[in-house]
């Protein structure tokens, strides 16, 4: 029998023996009391009650939600109960890991209405009870909110347990361990405290116990409190105008005075503010007023006179012995990210402000200042208009590259490359009427750059990305571009950036293949002979790869890691010469070696290159056309394990797209190994293995078979609609959805429309036609749901415009009344006619052409 002192040990380990006794019947007791238990034991019991409540994938989740829901009510009962008892445990690890896994439990029963005494069980505990006990109950509070959605708990329940928190952050007689407990459930809890931030009272009380919270002595104190002001910035924008003043005087005084952690949350405010205005300014323009739904405040705009020198002292505080080749976040670093998104939300009127700091820095002896005064420059690219930074920049150039190439200091030389590529990545290009570029200086920035390529790898791989947008901004050019001179030579700096002892690290090996394929995909016609040649240097590097015998495990992750960058990069240089029937033409010489590599590649069985080998195969598949025929028997083996591999679903994601591709290559071609891809395809369809984020491709896909071998889909219609209808049905149930939801609903419902498109286009003018008919009505329903709901983004409400008139233009009269009859169809055809977005008042202009056709028959 569980007994109630077993406490958290006692409690997981029956618990998990009980999961265990449905597959196993094994059964096994504990009898002696937990508090004698060795610390680290009752750790890891617990960690093992919380894992068998909940886990990462979402298939898994689901089915242990169910196994905790099934069990016997009255064991639950216990094991609540004794989960709650040692909340009032002397042990600290033992109180922690009960208030996370009474969490785990709220987050699964309280959205069945289970467990109601549970939350003033827990308030009970804030008051007349040792510290160790509140501050415990204040913990379990705070996680409980982060897992239960607000809805499920009603408003008088959030009242108590914002009073129980606010006053935790108070009144508790110096307890530190409280009052930080307290505020850290603050932050969970803020997503419960809409209709507190409504009132003027609780709201006042709340910010000044919060912003007192920021100048407590204890510094997880500050930082808990100044990571809830985070919150609130990102929560309740338009609740912080008599706020923002005293705000501004906290975090100013943490960033100047405060020790890094705190000072970190302080500017993480700011950057939060910015957010939510370039949110806003991006959506709205100049179109709201005061009293628009999410008004701009201006807060930014108000504040920089004070914030942009505080930002910029920040640049200056650069660690002794920072190392470039780290991801560590610092205080300079922050401040440069605040500062950008400053420059974004203000435009122009950053410029002044920052321009006295630079040139007063820009030529000191002190390493630091130099390096901050080139991070402001490069922080601030983005937001000003061309014309206010353009006669700078033309100024700055000269001096940039003259110090890429002789200041003494490595982080100058670092900053200076990515500012480089800033000022390449925004002002140049067919958007910028005044060239940075031009036939004067052109050669000196290819110069320096390849000449620095050869530093050292921090500043080799912002070179490599100052490259990038060098060559991405010549995209658009159609004849002659003025790297053209200079694409070898670019191309062979990059490889032997690419062969260099030190390339691994900061991600220079990485950097320099990336650059090099965008060098290439922005290349004109007059380079065709050179990718030609780098066709065969890449093909070499790949054999190379493959022949290397019995390495070790280090070895061996590089030499994945490389064969992936050889197969993105042939997957560009593919693309780039099947564009054009010339230069596909001289490319197909190479077709069969480079087929015979990647099967190669995936005889390796590593999933990273897999993933890069089938894009790669993809685009071979287009440029091949019925060609590609003579590889499917050896490959379709690898196809197959592709669309089996569940744990890798990115692979399995990736292989649907490319049997897309290889449908559109090979047409009827494809025929032969239909019944096993959509067999494949149909299992994984039903299987709770499967990653969601790979359904929408394989309905997708679905469309893509049909269109390559129209009425003959005919046997799998009977298996595929159900599939597409259930799918249907569960996208349309949207109501209450978060952001992360709805924008995995769209890609759901694209693929499903795609589906249908290509199912309807397939079967069009089949004597096969009819057995279309009863599933028309199914159909409608769904894009009527789908338009009551509301929320379709830009691309469904076109493929969805497009089904429509997919059904009339196959069906004909046969779908003409249903039509008329349907609750929306005249409402959602209007609305895309007169959209703003021309592909979908293109494809409504030809549904309402098809639908009349029909109605009129």
């Amino acid at each position: 029998m569980l007994v109630p002192s077993l406490g958290v040990f006692g409690v997981s380990a029956i618990f998990y023996l009980h999961s265990r006794v449905k597959f196993e019947g094994k059964i096994l007791l504990w009898k002696s009391p937990s508090e004698e238990k060795p610390v680290e034991s009752r750790k890891l019991s617990g960690l093992i009650l919380k894992n068998a409540l909940d886990a990462k994938e979402q298939h898994k989740k689901y089915e242990l939600v169910q196994r905790w829901l099934s069990l016997d009510v009255a064991l639950k009962n216990q094991i609540k109960a004794c989960l709650l008892q040692t909340l009032s445990s002397p042990v600290p690890d033992a109180r922690s890991t009960a208030s996370q896994v009474i969490a785990k439990v709220a987050g699964i029963e309280l959205p069945h209405k289970q467990w109601p005494e549970l939350i003033g069980s827990l308030l009970s505990n804030t008051n007349q009870v040792p510290p160790h006990v509140k501050q415990a109950t204040l913990e379990t509070l705070g996680y409980m909110c982060e897992e239960v959605a607000p809805e499920v708990v009603d408003q008088d329940q959030v009242n108590k347990i914002l009073t129980a928190v606010v006053q935790g952050m108070k009144a508790n007689e110096g307890n530190n361990e409280v009052i930080l407990s307290a505020t850290q459930a603050l932050y969970n809890a803020l997503g419960f405290a809409q209709a507190n931030f409504s009132n003027d009272m609780e709201r006042n009380y709340i910010m000044r116990v919060v912003c007192e919270a920021t100048l407590s002595p204890e510094v997880k104190i500050r930082q808990a409190a100044f990571e809830c002001l985070v919150s609130i910035g990102s929560i309740y924008y338009e609740k912080l105008a008599l706020y923002i003043q005293d705000i501004f005087n906290v975090t100013s005084k943490a960033v100047r005075e405060d020790v890094e952690p705190v000072a970190l949350q302080a500017i993480e405010f700011w950057s939060s503010i910015c957010d939510e205005e370039i949110d806003i300014l991006d959506e709205y323009g100049s179109d709201f007023t005061p009293d628009s739904e999410v008004p701009c405040y201006y807060f930014i705009k108000q504040a920089i006179p004070a914030l942009v020198p505080m930002l910029l002292e920040t640049l200056l505080k650069q660690e002794e012995d920072q190392d470039q080749d780290e991801s560590a976040w610092n205080l300079a670093m922050a401040g440069g990210t605040c500062l950008g998104l400053v420059a974004r939300t203000v435009g122009d009127d950053i410029v002044p402000l920052v321009m006295p700091f630079i040139e007063e820095n820009i030529t000191k002896s002190d390493w630091r200042q130099r390096e901050a005064a080139t991070y402001a420059f490069g922080s601030i690219l983005e937001g000003p208009s061309p014309d206010k930074l353009m006669p700078i920049v033309n100024v700055a150039l000269n001096f940039m590259l003259t110090a890429l190439t002789n200041d003494p200091s490595s982080h100058v030389k670092d900053t200076t490359a990515w500012t480089l590529g800033r000022i390449f990545e925004f002002l140049h290009g067919s958007m910028v009427e005044t060239p940075i570029i031009t036939p004067a200086n052109c050669q000196q920035i290819i110069t320096v750059l390849l000449q620095s390529m050869q530093d050292v790898p921090n500043v080799a791989e912002k070179v490599c990305g100052a490259l990038y947008f060098l060559a991405q901004g010549y995209e658009d050019v159609d004849s002659s571009s003025p790297l053209t001179p200079y694409f070898q030579a670019i191309v062979q700096s990059l490889l032997n950036a690419t062969h260099r002892e030190d390339a691994g690290e900061s991600r220079l090996r990485t950097a320099a293949y990336e650059t090099l394929n965008e060098v290439v995909r922005c290349s004109t016609g007059e380079t065709t002979h050179l990718i030609l040649e780098l066709v065969q240097v890449i093909m070499t590097e790949l054999h190379k790869s493959l022949e290397s015998q019995k390495l070790s495990s280090d070895e061996k992750e590089k030499q994945n890691e490389l064969q992936g960058l050889l197969c993105g990069c042939l997957q560009v240089i593919i693309q780039k010469l099947g564009a054009s029937d010339g230069t596909k033409h001289a490319f197909l010489q190479y077709a069969d070696q480079i087929m015979d590599l990647f099967l190669r590649v995936f005889a390796s069985r590593n999933a990273t290159v897999h993933e890069e080998a089938m894009l790669s195969i993809g685009a071979l598949a287009y440029t091949t056309g019925p060609d590609f025929t003579k590889y499917m028997p050896e490959f379709y083996k690898y196809l197959e394990m592709g669309l089996q591999n569940f744990e890798e679903y990115q692979v399995c994601a990736v292989t649907v797209g490319v049997v897309g591709d290889i449908c559109r290559a090979l047409e009827d071609k494809i025929l032969p190994y239909c019944d096993g891809i959509m067999t494949q395809l149909l299992k994984d369809l039903s299987s709770n293995q499967l990653h969601r984020s790979v359904k929408p491709p394989i309905f997708s896909c679905f469309g893509d078979i049909t269109l390559a071998i129209g009425e003959n889909f005919e046997k799998y219609l009977m298996y595929a609609m159900p599939m597409l209808q259930s799918a249907a049905e569960l996208s349309a149930r949207t109501s209450g959805a978060d952001d992360e939801m709805i924008e995995y609903t769209n890609l759901l419902r694209n693929g499903i429309l795609e589906a249908y498109s290509g199912i309807l286009q397939g079967f069009k003018n089949s004597p096969k036609t009819q057995l279309l008919i009863p599933h028309a009505s199914h159909i409608l329903q769904f894009l009527d749901r789908m338009y009551m709901e509301k929320d379709m983004d830009d691309v469904v409400m076109k493929t969805a415009i497009g089904v429509l008139g997919d059904l009339a233009d196959t069906l004909g009269s046969n779908v003409g009344s249903l039509i008329q009859q349907s609750l929306s169809s005249k409402e959602f055809l209007n609305e895309c006619l007169s959209s703003d977005d021309h592909l979908i008042k293109e494809s409504a202009e030809w549904a309402k052409l098809a639908i009349s056709h029909a109605i009129s028959f």
